[in-house]
């Protein structure tokens, strides 16, 4: 099993999370807030990838519920390519539904109140995609 990094790929900020050495727990890691830059963010990602020890990347895709890209799955098929320029690691895709949802309520049960849950509901989404990813076997995407 490898580490992992998840990302939830927006347009204000990404989200991030790690996975442990073993392969089988994600774990909330970071907000990169965009910087307006998309070669200064995937550079930002580099760094966190690096320092991670992470030996691939999933990113989430905002399939549409009936399982077709759409233009937000279409943009971040866009910016995987130039994530897999720019990064030394496999990028691959998961898909992605509903997992912000999942992170909102998630956020919700355990009592974060609405203002926090904004500052931190990317890198729990992040971490909904890894466990997923990581539970179903880390398969290539």
């Amino acid at each position: 099993m490898a580490r992992a990094v998840a990302l939830d790929i927006g347009t204000r900020r990404i989200g991030v999370a790690l996975s442990d050495s073993g392969g089988v727990v994600a774990t909330p890691y970071e907000v990169v807030t965009r910087s307006g830059d998309p070669a200064l963010d995937h550079r930002r990602i580099a760094a966190l990838v690096d320092e991670a020890g992470a030996e691939v990347v999933v990113v989430g895709l905002p399939l549409s519920l009936d399982g077709t890209a759409g233009p937000a799955a279409r943009a971040i098929l866009a910016e995987v390519d130039e994530l897999r320029a720019a990064l030394p690691v496999p990028v691959v895709t998961w898909d992605e539904r509903l997992s912000t949802v999942e992170a909102e309520r998630s956020l919700r049960l355990t009592g974060v109140r609405k203002g926090k849950r904004r500052q931190v509901v990317d890198q729990v989404a992040a971490t909904v995609i890894l466990q997923s990813w990581l539970d179903a076997g880390q398969p290539e995407g």
